[in-house]
């Protein structure tokens, strides 16, 4: 394989572990713990960050890859940082 397509490949092979549903479910799982800590509803983490009740439930099951601007507002929302949501 050229090394220009063995690049590609391992760039685009650690893009896929990004979806790993495994790492999908422990941030789902982390954002629970976060929010059920602060004392919120999923409805009220929805109208905090001003996101769609069904898309929070979605990334607490870990069903869906957050977008940044859902990270964003999933941390506003939970009044921490993006760090502290990611980290």
């Amino acid at each position: 394989m050229p090394k220009k397509y063995f690049v590609i490949s391992v760039i685009l092979g650690g893009m896929n572990n990004l979806r790993n549903q495994e790492t999908l479910d422990q941030f789902g799982e982390k954002l629970k713990n976060l929010r059920t800590n602060k004392g919120l509803t999923l409805e009220q983490l929805a109208f905090e960050a001003d996101i769609e009740l069904s898309q929070v439930h979605r990334v607490e099951k870990g069903k869906i890859n957050p977008t940044l601007t859902t990270l964003i507002a999933l941390a506003k929302g939970l009044d921490i940082t993006l760090a502290e949501l990611v980290g």
